[in-house]
């Protein structure tokens, strides 16, 4: 099932990762850069695992979880996004405790008191946008598809815990692959903790 957004470049629209083809994954996430060595499973795995496991493993492990190229496969892991049927960019959403690292780090837990295994929430982890397509605007609307999907797949509520820096400095280290706080805002998000200078926990309530 598709989900179509409207944006200020034209419309995009989201399939679920396992009706796409792989080839169309692999052109969103490149050959080079954070996103192709890691493959979105910085949140999968805990820090000695990820450190030590190859490259091409990672891509393995990815490409299962999606399950592309299978449209009758029980789960995935997020949603491709397209524009005139060109694939320009990804979201992970999934229930939030499939993130294991999520579960051990501070960020969605400090001042809150929540079961940390409640599959009825989920999070929206990571963001890749295709190079070429960056800049456009496709944040916002990546956060749209990936609520839609958690919604036609029981979420009672989506997370997400974007970044945002201070006027005038960058992402140097590759840290807005959680995606910024504007994109959530003009979601409808509402903030629920602001655990760090640069680290906010946002979520929607879904009826």
């Amino acid at each position: 099932m598709t989900t179509t957004v409207t944006t200020e470049v034209g419309p995009v629209t989201f399939r679920p990762g396992n009706q796409v083809a792989w080839a169309d994954l692999d052109a969103v996430f490149g050959e080079r850069g954070e996103p192709a060595r890691c493959h979105c499973q910085w949140l999968k795995t805990f820090d000695r695992a990820f450190t030590d496991m190859p490259v091409d493993e990672r891509t393995g492990r990815f490409r299962a979880e999606v399950g592309c190229d299978d449209p009758g496969a029980r789960t995935t892991t997020g949603v491709v996004a397209y524009r005139d049927d060109e694939p320009v960019g990804w979201v992970a959403v999934e229930p939030r405790p499939a993130f294991v690292r999520l579960r051990k780090t501070r960020v969605p837990w400090t001042g809150r008191d929540e079961d940390r295994t409640d599959e009825g929430v989920w999070a929206i982890a990571c963001f890749v946008v295709r190079k070429g397509f960056r800049r456009q605007g496709l944040s916002h609307a990546l956060v749209v598809g990936a609520v839609e999907h958690a919604r036609r797949n029981g979420a009672r509520a989506v997370e997400g815990y974007p970044m945002q820096f201070t006027p005038g400095k960058e992402d140097v280290w590759g840290e807005l692959f959680v995606g910024p706080v504007s994109a959530f805002v003009a979601a409808g998000f509402r903030e629920v903790t602001h655990p760090t200078p640069r680290r906010f926990v946002m979520r929607l309530d879904l009826a």
